[in-house]
């Protein structure tokens, strides 16, 4: 006859289990990460009869994870996407208060330090004027540098993160090899049965290293899995742990770079990231806080050069051509770490006009040179020869190179980079101030025609002989020489050139009148250069003549608002979504307490029902041994 102990038994054990995978489920109602376990039960094979079977009890087969594989990996990619979004946003608002920062702001500098020229305009003799330019100047100079030392704290703490970050992803890496060795143990010992806690712990990892970087899986036939990040590489085989390095880039040694290291040596991946907090840390050096250094030193490198020029081309109240108002560091050149030839590259600037505010390589395939911007890869076309005699010529950058270059070396070039963070107030002394025009034009009284002649421009303040005295005498009334020499064709209003300067006279000249052009020696009055210094503000000097300076930095404050804006956008959908994602898991597998107490009561019962199977069964034996006893 069937065995009524042993099936009582069986089910006794059975519900004994269910009621434990119960009690452990309540137990873990807020353990982040735990999947809710169900014990699942198969009958025993029944023992065949001539009338029939009777069955012989019931089995735990397994107790299993309620678990749903694209829901987890939905939550993967939500969370891989919501770190990088909320990188992004982080940094991208903190770009947006420095450049645009009222406290500090270069374009109330800016402003600040025209209207000081203009005042100088006003009353070019009065010493307060000039004092208070200087002032503005050197103002004007301290907020270009304070706003580079803050993006460079900006820098600083992307460095950081990418350092924290590549630590704790190389830890994750760590334990979860470990995890995958306990589950292969744990499996093996328990004959294949999955060990549930252990598998939930290795979810968890997975997760944390989505949140830092974009990762895939794939899971082996015995339950371990391999986790790649990249374009492939693997971070995790079963239970071995690659790691990730950070070093300064070969291009750049200015900033990190992410290598990959595997067995065949150091793979750089900082470009492969396309999600997780370290891919945001890349995202925002690379598209936000770089170009805008770039665009700040853009800004502080035209307002240096476009001032000087204009210094040069006018004189103080010592009968000087003007000195350098102030000082800027030009182009940065890197020599990639891994050139194996004795190259050499320097740049200047040639055209702020034709800056663009980018960073380029130099790339010398052996035969020639080529220029590739490194925002977009396209190409930039180059005029010259590289020769000093002969630069080459791009984007207003004229590049000179010299050596013997291997094939394969490069050269990062970052025309404007340092601009901002050099700008210095060269001048101290009000006096040095280059108001007046350098030259002076006249008429001579015995002239008997109606022509005049204009106050005159200069061309080329670096003509050595442009303070030079010059006289230009009619010889008819169609033609005229220049200090005795020549008989040139006159037309009215036409340009006259010589010494770096220009004047126009104009009318109808006698034969034998004479007009002169001299240093303007004494000229404290005049406001002639202080005029166009100031009209500077309203000049398109940059962009190819298409933005002022106050455009330009306008620019680049709209243009990252823009990006903070649309990163605080995307921040938030991103982590609408991971939290949508979340709660599905959650649906799919957390723990419900009212389902749980039901089931509580269901084994309870089920369980007291076997423990009465098991008397009734002692019953019976008890009365078939008092039978036998009779």
């Amino acid at each position: 006859m069937p065995d009524i102990l042993k099936t009582g038994l069986s089910g006794l054990l059975a519900f004994q289990r269910a009621l434990a995978t119960t009690s452990h489920n309540i137990a873990n109602v807020n353990t982040d990460g735990y999947s809710r376990q169900v014990t699942e039960l198969a009958t025993r094979p029944a023992q065949g009869y001539g009338n029939g079977f009777i069955g012989n009890g019931v089995d735990v087969t397994t107790v299993r994870r309620q678990y749903d594989q694209f829901a987890v990996q939905s939550l993967r990619t939500a969370t891989s996407n919501s770190g990088l979004a909320d990188s992004v946003a982080t940094f991208a608002s903190q770009i947006d208060n420095i450049l645009g920062d009222s406290n500090t702001s270069v374009a109330t500098g800016l402003q600040d330090f025209f209207n000081a020229w203009q005042d100088v305009a006003n009353d070019p003799s009065s010493s307060s004027a000039r004092q208070v330019l200087l002032s503005q100047a050197q103002a004007l100079a301290d907020r270009f540098s304070q706003a580079s030392n803050r993006l460079d704290d900006v820098a600083n703490s992307l460095d950081s993160g990418i350092r924290s970050t590549v630590d704790q992803i190389n830890t994750l890496a760590g334990s979860l090899a470990s995890v995958n060795d306990e589950i292969l143990r744990a499996s093996g010992a328990a004959g294949g049965q999955p060990p549930n806690d252990l598998l939930d712990k290795r979810d968890a990892i997975i997760t944390q290293l989505a949140k830092l970087t974009n990762v895939s899986t794939t899971q082996e036939s015995d339950g371990a899995i391999n986790v790649f990040i990249g374009n492939g590489q693997p971070l995790v085989l079963r239970d071995h742990a690659m790691k990730l390095q950070v070093a300064p880039s070969a291009t750049d040694p200015s900033k990190l770079d992410l290598f990959y290291a595997g067995s065949a040596g150091n793979t750089l991946v900082t470009n492969q990231l396309a999600g997780g907090q370290l891919g945001g840390y890349f995202q925002v050096r690379d598209r936000i806080l770089d170009p805008a250094r770039d665009q700040l030193g853009r800004v502080a490198i035209g307002l240096a050069q476009s001032v000087n020029d204009q210094q040069a081309a006018g004189l103080d109240l010592k009968g000087q051509l003007g000195q350098a108002m102030f000082g800027v560091s030009g182009p940065q050149v890197w020599a990639r770490s891994t050139n194996s030839g004795s190259g050499a590259v320097t740049a200047t600037i040639s055209d702020i006009g034709g800056l663009s505010g980018g960073e380029y390589d130099l790339r010398y395939d052996g035969t020639a040179y080529s220029l590739v911007r490194t925002s977009d890869g396209s190409a930039v076309t180059m005029t010259g020869a590289g020769t000093a005699a002969n630069p080459f010529v791009a984007d207003g950058v004229s590049i000179v190179v010299a050596g013997a270059p291997a094939a394969g070396d490069a050269f990062r070039i970052q025309p404007t980079r340092l601009g901002a963070q050099s700008l210095e107030a060269l001048l101290t002394d009000p006096r040095g101030i280059a108001a007046a025009g350098p030259i002076r034009t006249g008429a001579a009284s015995a002239n008997l025609g109606s022509a005049t002649i204009s106050q005159g421009e200069v061309l080329d303040s670096g003509n050595p002989n442009l303070l030079s005295p010059v006289t230009i005498q009619f010889l008819t009334p169609n033609t005229y020489s220049v200090n005795g020499a020549g008989s040139f064709a006159y037309t009215s209003g036409s340009n006259i050139d010589v010494n770096g300067w220009r004047v126009q006279i104009s009318g109808t000249p006698a034969a034998g009148d004479t007009f002169s052009v001299a240093a303007n020696a004494g000229g404290v009055g005049d406001n002639r250069n202080a005029l166009l210094a100031a009209g500077l503000q309203n000049r398109a000097l940059l962009a190819g003549g298409t933005a002022t300076l106050s455009g330009a930095f306008g620019a680049l404050v709209g243009g990252v608002g823009a990006q903070a804006q649309q990163a605080g956008v995307n921040r938030d959908a991103q982590a609408a979504i991971a939290s949508q994602a979340s709660q599905q898991v959650a649906a799919a597998s957390g723990v419900n307490l009212d389902e749980e107490a039901a089931d509580l009561v269901k084994w309870q019962q089920a369980y007291a029902a076997a423990a009465q199977t098991i008397a009734v069964a002692n019953t019976v034996f008890d009365s078939l041994l008092a039978a036998v006893r009779r």
